[in-house]
């Protein structure tokens, strides 16, 4: 659990005083970071509305009902099996979705990361109200805006409306995002220190290429808490990544918003480093504009590829195409623990102490007839006996290649009893968990490998002409290929005999195409760089003077459409790494030309360009009409 930082800020009419004194934030600094800081409550009679926002007008002028799609999304679709059963009890969560932006004229979605609270009291009207600050942003910066919805949120309850202004100068006075890199975010009279996820189009490490170290983000949302979603279903977890490698639609049903955004941001962190392609909604409601499109799917349609996370039961019925449903979580949000299937806990550790979790329990080696017993009760009546209790449980029509690793489920540890231990142990598993699947990932994806790799000049040869294309690629070869050679040691110990089968369907799925797309193109990108550079630190006398006349010649026309395509492309930006490669290649420009015979000199200097781009050497030369001219050459 992060420390949550202190921020001063006055309540009441001092608040108000300081935030109408106060200069607006910088709009456009702002708009960097978030699109709006919203307070919405829930009314008896109207419904969800929005009771303050900032800037003002942020969610009305997006129009397309961004306004009623942000309230309903954030609140539970029911409060009252979620209150703790008091005469007074204030219960707060925090959770997340993503809906589409309507303001955006391509397919862009907005993230929503909320800070509800739920206050049940018997002297208010129905027993209780319920509140929920958003904040709204284009970027799905999970470990930053949950962060400061902790400090915006009590906030709100604690001052008024007016924190969402005090709190959106402190987020206009931020620099410029920094994605894949860690910020120290000032806010009041502390910082946030967070590691912001890479862009979308940064393609990540190479394929073949497994990073040190695994707590730096690869991917979206890794800061989700992997074994505290999934805790009861830790032998699904290789099944679960396959789903999302291949772009299969999996319904994630919890008992909660919270519980459900975490395990669709886990699983969508689950593939890290692989860009994950198919739409996701971490909580999904019949609000969602998306939700009518889905529910009119006709029987034997095939459903399209996305991951919804829902509380409502009425989807294990309007969505019952969906191929794959997983149930996630507890329905006492009051627990931290996640029990397995089988409702034991798992550790074997005494008096609150850690221990190991013990792969008996999580029915992996121990046959037990009660359990199997269970478990073809489970398969025979399907996702639909979630309407009667809530259990840990997949059901799905998939039929995985990966195999459970046992030597990482060996590794994880019990958290025991005690809240401090259990955080803290919590940790020590997700970097167990997330370090295994980062190396899976990468492993599965080292194949590829060969098709991204860049090339740099071999010693001696000129720098001077077009970088070879990669290898062009070809599915049918490329698992022919993949056929003969084997899946490599890691993964032939990690999955059966049709583990050609998953590549396959990656190859066909929707993650792929854009997967292979952005890396081909960063490739691409990194080799022009690599020989660009190159260019810069070649020694071009050294290398002429190995030359014949004839390739002199050839040599100086590609320095000259270099130094033509650097000028060109670095036209007007004026950095000084562009002045620094035009000056050197100008330079080699006229070491090339003071190497040409006479004859050729003259009749390159006819062309008034190349002589001003020759100037620099001191020479006489015979300009045009036969007029000697003084030429800088």
């Amino acid at each position: 659990m992060n420390r949550i930082p202190s921020v001063s800020l006055r309540g009441g009419a001092d608040a108000d005083a300081a935030a109408a004194s106060a200069p607006p934030p910088d709009p456009a600094a702002l708009a960097r970071w978030a699109r709006a800081f919203c307070v919405i409550r829930f009314d008896l009679e109207r419904g969800q509305l929005v009771e303050a926002c900032y800037p003002p007008d942020a969610l009305a002028a997006a129009g397309g009902g961004l306004d009623r799609l942000v309230a309903f999304s954030s609140f539970p679709d029911s409060m009252s099996h979620h209150l703790p059963r008091h005469r007074s009890s204030v219960h707060d969560s925090l959770f997340s979705f993503r809906v589409p932006d309507p303001s955006s004229p391509r397919r862009a979605f907005l993230y929503g990361f909320v800070f509800n609270r739920q206050r049940q009291d018997e002297r208010l009207p129905r027993g209780g109200e319920q509140k929920s600050v958003v904040i709204l942003s284009h970027a799905p910066y999970s470990s930053l805006f949950r962060l400061l919805l902790q400090i915006l949120g009590p906030l709100c309850f604690d001052v008024g409306p007016s924190a969402l202004a005090m709190v959106a100068s402190h987020v206009a006075a931020w620099p410029a995002p920094a994605p894949g890199r860690p910020m120290e975010l000032p806010i009041g009279s502390a910082a946030l220190r967070v590691h912001l996820p890479p862009a979308a189009d940064d393609p990540g490490p190479p394929p073949a290429l497994l990073p040190a170290n695994p707590s730096v983000p690869y991917g979206l949302f890794h800061d989700a808490d992997l074994f505290a979603a999934f805790r009861g279903l830790l032998l699904h977890l290789w099944t679960l990544w396959e789903l999302m490698v291949v772009g299969e639609p999996v319904l994630v049903v919890a008992p909660s918003p919270a519980q459900c955004s975490e395990a669709v941001a886990g699983l969508v962190s689950l593939v890290a480093p692989l860009l994950y392609s198919v739409d996701y909604r971490p909580y999904f409601t019949i609000h969602d504009p998306d939700f009518a499109r889905l529910n009119a799917l006709a029987e034997g349609e095939v459903f399209p590829p996305m991951v919804l996370g829902v509380t409502n039961l009425f989807f294990l019925k309007s969505l019952k195409s969906i191929p794959n449903v997983v149930a996630v979580g507890s329905p006492n949000p009051n627990s931290t623990r996640v029990l397995p299937v089988g409702g034991q806990l798992p550790g074997n550790g005494t008096n609150g102490t850690p221990g190991k979790l013990k792969l008996d329990k999580l029915a992996i080696n121990k046959f037990s007839p009660t359990s199997l017993l269970n478990s073809i009760k489970l398969r025979r009546e399907g996702p639909l006996s979630l309407m009667t209790e809530h259990k840990e449980a997949l059901w799905s029509t998939y039929a995985p290649t990966t195999k459970p690793d046992t030597s990482v489920l060996n590794r994880l540890i019990d958290a025991g009893v005690s809240p401090r231990i259990e955080e803290s142990m919590s940790v020590v598993n997700n970097e167990i968990l997330r370090r295994h699947f980062l190396e899976l990932t990468t492993n599965f994806l080292a194949p590829f490998g060969p098709y991204l790799r860049t090339t740099t000049p071999s010693e001696g040869s000129s720098p001077f002409v077009d970088p070879p294309l990669l290898p062009p690629f070809h599915a049918d070869e490329f698992v022919n290929g993949l056929a003969a050679r084997g899946p490599g040691k890691f993964l032939s110990k990690r999955m059966r005999s049709n583990w050609l089968d998953l590549y396959r369907r990656f190859l066909e799925g929707p993650n792929f195409m854009p997967w292979f797309r952005q890396r081909r193109a960063a490739a691409e990108q990194e080799q022009q760089r690599l020989w660009r550079q190159a260019r810069i630190n070649v020694d071009i006398e050294k290398l002429m003077s190995k030359m014949s006349e004839l390739e002199r010649i050839d040599s100086f026309n590609a320095v000259e459409q270099y130094l033509l395509r650097e000028m060109e492309q670095n036209s007007g930006r004026g950095n000084a790494d562009s002045v620094a490669a035009c000056q050197k290649l100008k330079e080699d420009l006229q070491a090339a030309f003071s190497v040409l015979p006479k004859d050729m000199q003259q009749l390159l200097l006819s062309n008034p360009k190349r002589a001003v781009l020759l100037q620099g050497v001191q020479e006489k030369a015979p300009g045009a009409n036969g007029i000697v001219t003084q030429t800088s050459l």
